[in-house]
């Protein structure tokens, strides 16, 4: 039987705190903790709850220093300021002639790395699209060009790897110059990833959008756009394209939007 739990019996109080918020079982407590291996899959519930730091996952040993305690009754944000910052989100199209840099990427991804994800798989990963984004985006018109009748925006966008001078900005990039994709078997921790990711990066006066032709690539030829990341597994879809960058234009006001339907039963 495996064992995923460090337990210290000298630090452990028998407070049953870890017992209590295991959802598989996996602890019991009677004069401390103890792992009964009943399919483990390391959420950490119990080394986050744990009073005395007496419970530690064996899969993130060495990683000491992403542990930060803090007080479950403070909340850093306030609800009118967090309202605020949602309100103040828009899509950008228009960006300044500035790349963002890769301590600038690694800071928005820390809003990833702290996602949920479908049973604690943790497998969402990311692709910058920066220097090989125009080879990217040549193979995704290859893919998405059979729905040219139906989408009038990709027929656009033929025309313009074609001739550039036929439109004043890119049909799906506008003037973004980096994307980020976003990989995963479950499509919600992708989305619920790249979200964070996303308002991580406003916070850093970053802005962007997303694209759904881009996405089409994906639904229309999987294996075909895969060949493109043969580092990423390919039981992965790309379920986000969210280009990015550093706005040119900034907004002053919110907008009227429709009613939310909400239903309680």
């Amino acid at each position: 039987m495996e064992y995923k739990l460090k337990i210290d019996e000298e630090l452990c109080t028998a407070c049953k705190l870890c017992m209590q918020v295991c959802i598989r079982d996996n602890i019991i407590v009677e004069d401390f903790a103890v792992e009964t291996g009943s399919n483990c899959f390391e959420c950490g519930h119990c080394m986050a709850i744990c009073k005395e730091g007496a419970i530690t996952l064996k899969s993130y040993e060495g990683l000491e220093d992403r542990i930060v305690d803090y007080n479950p009754r403070d909340i850093p944000v306030e609800y009118d300021d967090l309202l605020q910052f949602l309100k103040q989100r828009r899509s950008i199209r228009w960006f300044r002639n500035k790349k963002i840099d890769k301590e600038t990427f690694d800071k928005i991804f820390e809003g990833a790395y702290y996602s949920p994800s479908a049973q604690n798989e943790q497998d969402v990963e990311f692709v910058v699209l920066d220097e090989k984004l125009d080879e990217f985006m040549s193979l995704v018109y290859d893919i998405i060009k059979v729905k040219e009748d139906e989408f009038f925006r990709i027929k656009e966008f033929g025309d313009y790897l074609k001739d550039k001078t036929t439109k004043k900005f890119h049909p799906l990039l506008w003037e973004g110059k980096q994307l980020i994709l976003t990989f995963s078997t479950d499509k919600t921790s992708a989305v619920i990833a790249n979200t964070r990711m996303e308002l991580l990066a406003y916070s850093l006066s970053l802005g962007g959008f997303y694209s759904l032709f881009i996405l089409k690539a994906d639904e229309l030829n999987h294996e075909k756009l895969m060949e493109f990341f043969p580092e990423i597994n390919h039981d992965k879809h790309m379920y986000s394209a969210f280009i990015i960058g550093y706005p040119k234009r900034r907004f002053r006001r919110t907008i009227p939007h429709k009613d939310i339907k909400v239903k309680y039963l």
